[in-house]
């Protein structure tokens, strides 16, 4: 079995140690978290956490975080490319305000245990299964917490990096496979699960990515939040980010345009072949008027013509 194979039928390992680990102290750091990003940071309880994006002033996406309470301290884990853009951007607005930002990527190890039966396999091997969505529980010398990198049922285990090696070995002889990170890409992108530095960046509105957890409706004031408002306000946006199938075994390049009657109505984020469908599956922006009208598809420039199509879990009959 591949670790593809055990992501989507059984249970595999993602290392996922490159991720962006920062830890936020001082008395201040509920209040700055919250001031700062689209979500409840303040009423978020210890032992709980949620995911959130941090905008710019102009309502851009600049990074995007699962923020988790350990007690009074709240540890940020977020995308690689977005670490080092985080910690800049949160160290700005720090002014008089009692918070310390430590930076905690290379002593901090991330493993994810994902697919239909991580959570009884985790359960096996004496690990705690939070309950809930972003929950978290103490373990060892780290903790775990409930999220997932594909989409998949899944847990994600923070421990020293100096135990990762012994850590794996034990799940390896589990016969738990390792998942590299091409393998959970397809897995993420058969779930339709976007990821920050390929389908979110800042180039898109927070309501563009239908991300719609990442946005607390009535928290009060944060920043980029007017833009937020704004766009509710309005009713609509132009593009939504939507799983969409492409009938070819060649993922298009990302940038590449879907045309509707000849004209560009989406243009692809992240694309890989699925084995298990037997087609590219792909993240896009696609134009609302597109979405409603379930406009028939093709790849630009593709001759003979490509097909695509909206995934059915995208359906646009909830958009905002």
């Amino acid at each position: 079995m591949t670790g593809y194979e055990a992501l989507r039928s059984a249970v595999a390992w993602i290392d996922l140690s490159g991720r962006g680990k920062i830890r936020v102290t001082g008395e201040d750091n509920a209040r700055l978290l919250h001031a700062m990003c689209t979500n409840d940071v303040k009423n978020l309880a210890a032992g709980t956490g949620l995911y959130a994006f941090f905008l710019s002033d102009k309502g851009r996406i600049l990074a995007d975080s699962y923020i988790y309470r350990l007690g009074d301290v709240f540890l940020l884990d977020t995308e690689p490319e977005a670490a080092g853009i985080l910690r800049d951007h949160l160290d700005r607005y720090i002014i008089a305000d009692d918070v310390t930002l430590d930076d905690e990527t290379a002593t901090l190890a991330a493993i994810g245990i994902e697919g239909p039966t991580s959570h009884n396999a985790a359960a096996g091997l004496g690990l705690p299964v939070p309950a809930r969505q972003y929950a978290i529980e103490s373990w060892q010398n780290g903790f775990v917490a409930h999220v997932s990198s594909t989409g998949a049922p899944g847990l994600r285990v923070f421990l020293p990096v100096a135990e990762k090696a012994a850590f794996l070995d034990r799940l390896n002889a589990a016969n738990m496979y390792g998942a590299d990170a091409a393998e959970a890409r397809v897995v993420r992108l058969e779930h339709g699960t976007p990821r920050f530095g390929e389908d979110i960046t800042s180039r898109y509105l927070a309501q563009e990515t239908q991300v719609a957890q990442a946005v607390h409706s009535n928290k009060g004031c944060y920043l980029g939040q007017e833009i937020v408002e704004r766009v509710r306000a309005q009713g609509q946006v132009h593009r939504l980010l939507s799983a969409v199938r492409v009938a070819s075994s060649n993922p298009p390049e990302p940038g590449s345009k879907l045309l509707a009657g000849g004209q560009p109505v989406a243009e692809i984020t992240s694309a890989a072949y699925s084995p298990a469908y037997g087609e590219v599956v792909a993240m896009a922006y696609v134009r609302r008027e597109a979405l409603m009208n379930k406009s028939a598809l093709v790849v630009a420039g593709s001759s003979p013509e490509i097909a695509a199509s909206v995934a059915p879990q995208s359906s646009p009959s909830n958009l905002p």
